[in-house]
């Protein structure tokens, strides 16, 4: 990408720019496998689900997006400058000690990031607050999306999370699983029905089908939380 592409104009770039916009991040390709498997999903939510603006980041109605996947962040920083919230500028910098964007995202140091994230099993949980939050505020309209690892659910927080947000009703939380089939354990019927089990709607897609995602994610789901599971490559 040369110099004059770096210098467009936040919103001029598209989904045929992320690629190029990741391959400026170098020093963390054992992650590449983990960015990539995310790009679709994340592209999705920003360019077509997500009510949040850049220019307004503390308006108390917006969608809030939490990151649990944390390590391999490329996808996320590709997406983030294609939407305006971080400068072009900034990626050649990627994970420089005096670079904001690091290994794992940092809530304090980037637009838009609503935590910092990295340290597996822990962004369900915090999902489910901040929309217990939400909920306990009488905001209504904003929803609450994440999006884990298949991984992530062999981690204890994130079955007491699911567990919590089915009995109590959280319908303004949706959850995004990308599943590599990297799980250490595997789920009976698949993840869909661990998550049924405890009285979430959930879906099954391809990871990588723009409209199905897009669907999955808008798909109504009266008085439950939601959870999307986004099929993609094995990891190995």
């Amino acid at each position: 990408m040369e110099t004059t592409d770096l210098a467009r104009t936040p919103g001029t770039f598209g989904y045929g720019d992320l690629h190029r916009l990741m391959s400026l991040m170098t020093g963390d390709e054992k992650h590449d496998a983990a960015a990539t498997s995310t790009l679709d999903v994340l592209w999705v939510l920003y360019d077509r689900v997500l009510n949040v603006d850049p220019c307004d980041l503390g308006d108390d109605e917006r969608d809030r997006f939490l990151l649990s996947k944390g390590h391999g962040p490329m996808a996320y920083y590709a997406v983030l400058t294609a939407k305006g919230f971080i400068d072009a500028a900034l990626l050649p910098g990627f994970g420089n000690f005096d670079s904001p964007l690091g290994y794992h995202p940092d809530r304090v140091l980037l637009p838009g990031v609503e935590i910092s994230s990295g340290s597996l099993g822990h962004g369900l949980p915090l999902a489910a607050g901040v929309a217990l939050g939400l909920r306990g505020r009488r905001l209504s309209r904003p929803r609450v999306f994440t999006l884990v690892g298949d991984a992530e659910l062999d981690e204890g927080s994130g079955h007491e999370a699911i567990a919590f947000a089915g009995a109590v009703g959280l319908e303004n939380l949706v959850v995004i699983v990308i599943d590599n089939m990297s799980s250490t354990y595997g789920w009976p019927g698949g993840i869909a029905a661990r998550f049924d089990r405890d009285r979430w709607s959930a879906r099954t897609v391809d990871g990588h089908d723009h409209a199905a995602i897009e669907a999955a994610l808008t798909a109504p789901h009266p008085g439950r939380p939601h959870a999307v599971i986004a099929v993609v490559e094995p990891k190995y």
